[in-house]
């Protein structure tokens, strides 16, 4: 079992930046690969970005390529979104995941999920 936190969120104007830090405990981290999905309210959960159990692979939607970047910390634990050039749409609720299997883009490739964090984009 993986427990996942994530924090870091707030509101920000139109073009700032934000970091999501997302901490990890329990089993091996480093076994895992970590998506980060967004859910804007009355959306589905939508992916952001993923990366594989090293953090050598990564991918990013189409909608956030060249503006947010995922990194990730197995000696501590912890997963990033680096997130610029903020956008209103980018305004939801963000979550962490970890898959114990599988490099993928769905929520149902993800076994375990954080609790989600807040980010609002003011224009």
């Amino acid at each position: 079992q993986v427990q996942l936190v994530e924090s870091g969120g707030g509101v920000v104007q139109a073009g700032g930046s934000l970091r999501l830090p997302c901490a990890a405990s329990g089993r091996t981290f480093s076994n895992y690969c970590v998506g980060w999905f967004r859910q804007a309210p009355g959306k589905e959960r939508e992916f952001v970005a993923r990366s594989s159990w090293s953090g050598g692979r990564t991918g990013y939607a189409d909608p956030v390529q060249g503006r947010f970047t995922i990194s990730r910390d197995n000696a501590n634990n912890t997963v990033y979104l680096q997130m610029n050039s903020l956008k209103p749409e980018d305004t939801a609720v963000y979550y962490c995941a970890a898959a114990a299997s599988r490099y993928g883009s769905n929520p149902d490739d993800y076994d375990h999920w954080g609790q989600g964090t807040q980010v609002t984009v003011s224009s």
